[in-house]
């Protein structure tokens, strides 16, 4: 098999072909090795590469289909974890797995390197100061969002089929979106976050992939979903797999659509015609569709998500500190970063009190909203795919709250369901230019089902795999 050949394949269908013994796991590795070696000087989307995949079950669904780890929040057992900060760059090397790397190991994902992130992944771009800014494959002048934009980078120009990402305000959904990827929100609680955290970024924060197609994204969530041992809470398991789901198309749902949320600035007009082709292709398919938005206060959501985000940062600020046994000093760290640990360090329980209480306020108002409808779609970031150093988080000129507003201001719509918990799925179904542009599509709670069927549908009716970036194994190695 050559590059382009590997490139082409899904993990789905990696995996089939190494069943069959039409491709061993190491000539899939080899192939891995190679694309990552020919695009990632371009792209910087891969931190490391290691000398051995991971071990990995053999006989699990995704057996020897090469993987990578993003650099935050997830641990593999004796791998390093900088979090895209020069304070921790080497000096946290975890003992031990994460529930859900251990999930990953037991699909049979060969997990071969890690990939970008900004410091602490507080961005919607790939740029940290540590490893230097991460490239869009479709136009290396651009970001490919974040915080998961190595993850997206490598996916996208066809290193590996799938990729593992996580999400505290679209940083799942952000990167798929800039880079013509399906990028899945779980619900809260669908996919393990333990053992070192229960309710990560008070509740916001969700774990999971990036991937090419819609029934990889339903198959790997088949292999990975449920609560570990001890979890603080435990969610509707699904009646079906996921996997079989897809093959059946949605019943006829509710369809509200909106390209402005509250307090959000305008929209760009290549985002919401990529909303408007989504709405007319959900309607051509028997959905009733009509225009609606949910109502919550702006202000209040804004002084939520401040609050689990900074407090979230100066908890891993002080966490980091014991970990290399040095206190936590203010250096080592960029400047919007740093500012946004001050602000968590003054917080008082109160504070966290009454974001808790903003969240669920939110939340009912939005849980009401899907009592009226099945499925509400949306841009994924407010304007087209930002240029790199646009979202500078070392920007001194920036406080606290002055970085929170520049980040959610770019994306609007995506912090939303991570505040309800609820699932959000990106799908590539737009265009600015040469750039993709990702349509989000939220459901609520628990119904992963609808999201991924109707995400099925739309990928037969409006295809993306076809399309390719600029920077591609396809295109590079042939």
């Amino acid at each position: 098999m050559n590059i382009a050949e590997y490139a082409s394949y899904d993990a789905t269908g990696l995996a089939q072909e190494i069943r069959a013994r039409r491709l061993s796991p190491d000539e899939a590795m080899a192939a891995a090795r190679a694309a990552a070696a020919s695009i990632n000087p371009q792209l910087n989307a891969l931190i490391d590469t290691f000398a051995a995949p991971l071990d990995y079950a053999p006989d699990g669904p995704f057996a020897g289909v090469p993987f990578l780890l993003k650099d935050l929040v997830l641990h593999a057992r004796g791998v390093p974890c900088d979090n895209g900060s020069r304070m921790t760059a080497g000096r946290i090397v975890p003992q031990a797995d994460t529930e859900l790397m251990a999930r990953f190991r037991r699909a049979g994902f060969a997990t071969f390197g890690r990939t970008t992130t900004p410091e602490f992944g507080f961005n919607a771009s790939t740029e940290c100061r540590l490893h230097g800014p991460t490239r869009n494959p479709w136009q290396p002048q651009h970001s490919p969002g974040g915080s998961s934009g190595g993850a997206a980078a490598a996916v996208a120009a066809g290193i590996v089929p799938v990729a593992h990402a996580n999400d505290g305000g679209g940083s799942i959904r952000i990167p798929a979106a800039a880079c013509g990827l399906v990028g899945l929100k779980p619900s809260r609680g669908r996919t393990p976050a333990g053992p070192d955290h229960g309710m990560p970024l008070l509740g916001l924060g969700a774990e999971f992939v990036l991937t090419r197609s819609v029934r990889d994204c339903a198959a790997i969530l088949d292999a990975v979903e449920g609560p570990d041992t001890g979890a603080v809470f435990h969610i509707e398991r699904p009646a079906q797999r996921y996997a079989s789901v897809t093959a059946t198309p949605p019943r006829r749902l509710r369809v509200a659509v909106s390209t402005r949320f509250p307090g959000a600035g305008e929209t760009h007009a290549d985002c919401i015609a990529a909303v408007q082709t989504a709405a007319q292709a959900l309607e051509a398919m028997g959905h009733q569709v009509e225009f609606a938005s949910p109502e919550y206060c702006a202000e209040s959501f804004a002084r939520a998500n401040m609050t689990a985000w900074t407090s979230f940062l100066a908890a891993s600020a002080l966490g980091a500190g014991q970990w290399i046994g040095r206190p936590y000093d203010g250096s080592g760290v960029e400047a919007c970063t740093r500012a946004c640990i001050e602000h968590g360090l003054a917080l008082k329980a109160l504070d966290l009190e009454l974001a808790l209480a903003d969240m669920n306020t939110v939340a009912r108002a939005v849980g009401r909203f899907f009592t009226r409808y099945d499925l509400l779609v949306t841009p994924v970031t407010r304007v087209p795919t930002a240029p790199l150093g646009l979202l500078d988080q070392d920007d001194p000129s920036l406080d606290a709250r002055g970085w929170c507003d520049k980040v959610f201001d770019y994306c609007p719509f995506t912090p939303l369901f991570n505040v309800t918990g609820t699932p959000a799925i990106s799908l590539p179904l737009g265009r600015s230019g040469e750039l993709p542009l990702g349509v989000q599509f939220a459901a609520p709670m628990c119904d992963e089902a609808t999201l991924l069927q109707v995400a099925a549908a739309l990928e037969e009716a409006l295809p993306w795999r076809a399309r390719l970036p600029r920077i591609h194994a396809a295109r590079m190695l042939a």
